[in-house]
């Protein structure tokens, strides 16, 4: 264990046991479970030479100095110094690229839209347009821009932008001297003269002159106070109508804002609803086959494992008796004993048997009872299912094709009535048709005797038929 203190321009970064992230202090106690490490905030001068392109594709070079150092003020941006940039000296190429690689690009990209004219006479502005936008990529490091000092610019060889423009102001300048000497002498001589004369002019002018002009100012001063009030009046005409017009524009535009907003809230709120219409109409249906499914399976699968169940432990229970009684039959002694084991044995087998059909029953019962609610106590309609689950009309109709499959049946009608033709045809042959249909009523009464199915609607009820023929 040491204690530890910082120099005037460092600070101690501890990690290590009992501290969640990193600690920073000027001085502490370091446990041996504890890594300390010394880092200096001193700020440092970083100077650069930018290669850049104006937007017209002219290229020069930005000279810069910057003085930067960790932000000590900000815990939070102390904090981000020390895990980030504490590891690395701070005149080491790791510091040196980071800082030029932001400076660098920062002021590459705010270049490249100016023109050599902006960048040369918005010398000012341009620093601070490049101060600011590198100060918001250091902000990520904990760093911060004490000083930034945008050098004169240069050109690049085979580019003497900026040489030609000085050269182009030094001999602008030259000119303008040699004509500012020639107008100067020229106004000299020219002056003598005009002063002696206009001193013999001025002095019989100035009295005369005296009282125009006392007159003439009186009548400009209220001519001047006139125009004033005309111009003022003018203005707050000018005033009141732009004030108008634009609270009519805006009364437009929220009226405007206003419908378009309801309508888009009535659809929205229609689509909703028709969406959650759909959706509850699906989820219902899913919920509703899901539980007739899921009814079926539970009560069919528990009585076919009930079942099976008891009949493997009838068969067990069984297995272990008739060992047991094969034992006992190799003893002479116990002969009758292991008779009346065995007998024991098949009792007891039959009667698990038997406990494993009564539960098949009440199973069977119990999807009866089901198949009943869910067809609203309906017994045809349950009856009719359960014969097209098991397949009987298709073994009906099996046994009947079976039957007949070899009759070759030749059906012969003689009519002996007298009349013509024509009437023989329509009552005789019809009377043949209408007795093969008096047969119709016993058979559909022996098929309902024997099966308990009514024949269909569009033929009648049996005794409506009846009274019928």
């Amino acid at each position: 264990m040491s204690y530890r203190v910082a120099r005037a321009s460092e600070y101690l970064a501890i990690t290590g046991g009992g501290i969640d992230d990193i600690k920073l202090a000027k001085k502490s106690w370091v446990f041996p479970w504890q890594s300390c490490t010394v880092f200096d905030v001193s700020p440092v001068n970083y100077t650069f030479e930018v290669q850049a392109m104006s937007s017209e594709k002219l290229p020069f070079v930005i000279p810069a100095v910057f003085t930067i150092g960790p932000r000590v003020e900000d815990p939070h941006a102390l904090l981000l110094y020390a895990m980030l940039m504490s590891q690395h000296e701070k005149h080491s190429n790791h510091v040196n690229e980071l800082v030029q690689g932001v400076i660098e690009g920062e002021t590459r990209v705010l270049v490249a839209s100016m023109t050599m004219e902006e960048v040369f006479k918005g010398t000012k502005e341009f620093k601070k347009e490049v101060f600011e936008k590198v100060q918001l990529e250091l902000n990520q490091f904990g760093l911060v821009i004490y000083n930034a000092n945008v050098k004169q610019l240069v050109d690049v060889p085979g580019h003497e932008y900026f040489s030609y423009l000085g050269q182009k102001t030094q001999m602008e300048a030259a000119n303008q001297a040699k004509i500012d000497v020639a107008e100067a002498k020229m106004k000299g001589e020219v002056g003598a003269k005009e002063r002696n004369g206009l001193t013999i002019q001025n002095a019989a002018k100035i009295d005369a002159e005296s009282k125009i002009i006392s007159t003439q100012r009186k009548g400009e001063g209220t001519k001047e106070e006139i125009k004033v009030k005309s111009e003022v009046q003018v203005f707050q005409n000018q005033n009141e109508a732009l004030v108008a017009q634009a609270d009519a524009a805006l009364a437009i535009q929220k009226a405007a804002l206003t419908k378009s907003s309801r309508v888009a809230e009535v659809e929205a709120a229609k689509a909703v609803a028709m969406r959650e219409a759909e959706l509850q109409t699906q989820v219902e249906k899913m919920n509703a086959l899901t539980r007739t499914e899921k009814l079926k399976a539970e009560f069919l699968s528990k009585a076919t494992v009930e079942y099976e169940t008891k009949v493997q432990e009838a068969n067990w229970e069984l297995y272990n008796k008739q060992k047991k009684a094969e034992a006992v039959l190799y003893e002479k002694q116990k002969q009758a004993e292991a008779t009346k084991a065995a007998a024991d044995a098949a009792f007891y087998a039959k009667q698990r048997e038997a406990e494993g059909l009564v539960a098949m029953a009440n199973a069977q019962g119990t999807y009866i009872k089901t198949l009943l609610g869910a067809v609203d106590n309906n017994y045809s309609a349950m009856r009719d299912f359960l014969m097209i689950n098991n397949g009987v009309y298709q073994d009906i109709a099996k046994t009947n094709a079976i039957a007949i499959k070899d009759l070759q049946p030749k059906i012969s009608v003689w009519n002996q009535g007298g009349g013509g033709v024509d009437q023989g045809m329509s009552s005789g042959g019809m009377k043949d048709i209408a007795g093969l249909y008096k047969m119709l009523p016993p058979v559909l009464d022996t098929v309902y005797e024997q099966t308990g199915m009514q024949p269909p609607a569009w033929i009648g009820t049996l005794r409506g038929a009846e009274s019928r023929q």
